[in-house]
This record gives structure tokens, sequence and C-alpha cells, in this order.
């Protein structure tokens, strides 16, 4: 249920509604915008008449939200949501470009492929730690020790950290180290581990399952919303279909769908989506001309010696060329290309 003030209603006035709406045994998720206070009721509300709460002083329109994802849904939040990151925002004018290794390996390979993506344009650094494979006997990731590694790389660029969180018993590791949780593929719908990211106020990316629909994308990010993390990010990372000829395929329509369904940020993934690094340009393109808030992109300085997605990782050189196109792409949609302002020590963001 959404409850739209009216655009004199006093403070004293949101706050009885508010307290009204818990008394009826609902959550509260309060959204303050520009142009209207909306109260969101969240829980069982088809037995509570829209009556209730239509009286009230400082009510302007009491309507039920038709969408089962009820805080992702843009009839509750009609403006675009903004994630803040270091100096810029994920999301509105600005195009988040995320890059580095699917696995992060040495000091060395991070380190010269966070200052090679930073020179190129890049406004956030990933890399793996804990890396779910297919195989068990395929490389696993460095754990603790590469989020360190990671940490140093964010010290010597400022580059914001996005790195994968695989279950809920990593959290607190996870939060002291990174600035944004990715949450993968395969674990979409682990909602033990949507919840317990729901009650930190960590940055998410959360990434469509292997053969998700849009709606179920949708809900997932609901689990994270509930729990009181607003800070959540959608990723369109490839689906499973019968073709063959790609690792993926990339679904260009989830872009301005999930745009016009959601105000949660929009990422693309050219990457996964493809497979293949001769095709990540292109389709890079294609998301930012479809309206995507930003892409995350592999880049490996050897991908031949690469110990996992070698082959779908870019090159430094290859990626500085896609930057310049997308950002040329972005100009012509009357976007820009978010850049790092600040610099990262270990007392925080200066």
């Amino acid at each position: 249920m959404m409850i739209i003030m009216k655009a004199n209603a006093t403070p004293q006035q949101t706050e009885a509604v508010i307290a009204s709406v818990k008394e009826a045994g609902l959550n509260v998720h309060l959204s303050q915008g520009v142009e209207a206070t909306i109260i969101g009721a969240i829980g069982e509300t088809h037995s509570i008449p829209l009556e209730r709460f239509e009286g009230m002083d400082g009510v302007d329109i009491v309507q039920r939200i038709t969408k089962p994802y009820k805080l992702a849904s843009r009839q509750f939040h009609p403006e675009d949501s903004l994630v803040p990151l270091d100096g810029f925002h994920v999301g509105g004018d600005e195009i988040a470009v995320i890059a580095g290794p699917c696995s992060v390996e040495s000091r060395s390979q991070i380190i010269e492929t966070a200052l090679a993506v930073k020179e190129a344009g890049a406004s956030a650094l990933r890399g793996g730690v804990f890396k779910p494979r297919t195989s068990p006997y395929s490389f696993q990731g460095l754990g603790e020790e590469g989020l360190e590694l990671l940490a140093e790389a964010r010290e010597k660029t400022g580059l914001p950290i996005v790195a994968e969180i695989m279950s809920q018993v990593q959290v607190d590791l996870m939060v002291k180290y990174v600035d944004v949780l990715q949450v993968g593929a395969r674990n979409m719908q682990n909602f033990n581990l949507l919840r317990a990211i729901g009650e930190t106020r960590t940055a998410v990316l959360l990434k469509r399952g292997l053969s998700a629909s849009v709606e179920e994308l949708l809900m997932s990010a609901e689990y994270i919303l509930a729990g009181g993390n607003n800070r959540v990010m959608l990723c369109e990372r490839g689906i499973r279909t019968f073709e063959t000829s790609t690792r993926n395929t990339t679904d260009i329509n989830a872009i301005p769908v999930l745009k016009s369904l959601t105000h949660l940020p929009v990422i693309l993934d050219p990457s996964h989506s493809t497979g293949y690094s001769e095709f990540v340009a292109a389709i890079a393109r294609a998301g930012i001309a479809a309206g995507a808030d930003g892409l995350i992109v592999e880049v490996h300085p050897d991908p031949a010696k690469a110990v996992s997605d070698g082959r779908q990782s870019l090159k430094p050189e290859a990626f500085a060329a896609m930057v310049k196109q997308v950002g040329q792409i972005a100009q012509i949609m009357g976007r820009k290309l978010a850049t790092v302002q600040g610099e990262y020590s270990k007392n925080g963001w200066a």
C-alpha cells in the first residue's frame, strides 16, 4: 500500500500516518522525493481498507501497489534511485564503469590491472576472491588474502571495490573490506544471503540468475530492500538459452524493461553475457545505448594466463578503447562517465 502525502503536509501529520501504519501491523518504508513524500505500508494489506488512512490529515492519495515487488517498483518510487559511491552516483546522468579481473591471482596482477583500468577511465575495481566454480578442482579464490590485495589496490588508485559474496557467513568479513557486495547469478535466489545483505548498508550489485525472469530478479531485490538496504543495483549478465555461439544470450531487452519497472540502477555485464572478448565492446556499446547505468567488464593484463574467464577478458588497451567508445555514446545520450573524486586511505574517503 502506498500513502502519498500532500505537498503541504507537516512532519507531525506524516509521523501520525506512520504510527497508524505500524498500529495496523505493517512495516513502514518512507520515500521523501522532491515532489512528494510517500509512505510505503508493506505487509499483508489486503484486509486493510484504504479508508483507514484516506481520512487522515495530510494524506492526499492512498493506492495499492499492484506489483509483487513493492519496494523495487517504480510505482512506489517514481524517481530513479541513485547509489552513492566515492564522489559519484550510480544512476542518473552518470554511467559507472566497473572493471578488473575475474579472480585476484597475485599482488602484481591486481595492482597492475587496477592502475591500468583507472588510467583508462574506470570508476570502480572488480575482483573475485571467493569463486563459484563449476568444478570443485578449479581455482576457488584467495579469500581474505585477496581482499587485502584489493584494499591495497584501492589505496593506490582510489577506485571503490566490487567483490562477490558467496555465503551469509562471509558478510562481516566482506563488509570490512569492500564497497559493493556482488551477488552472483547462482546466488540470486539464495534468500538467506539476501536477507543478511539486507541488514547491511553496503551497496549491492545483484546479478540476474542463469534462467531467471525479470520479475524473479526484482523479487530477489525486494528481499534486500525489505531488510532496509536501499543501495541496490541490478545486473543483466546474459541468460541461458538454446543458442551456443556465445556463452550466454545478452538480453538487451531487459535493460529498458527494468528501467520502466523499477527505480533501481541497471548495470550490464558484457563479459559474461558473451563469453568472448571480441564481442564485449559491441555489447557494451549496445547496453549504454539501451539505457544501462553502467558496465562491469573483465580485464586482465594477460588473459591467456588467467586462472579463470581468460577467454572473455579484455587486455587493458582493448578496455581503454572500449571506454572511449561508450563515453561517446553516453554523451550522445546526454550522460557522462562517472569519475572517482577522492583518494582512499585507511581513514576512509578523502
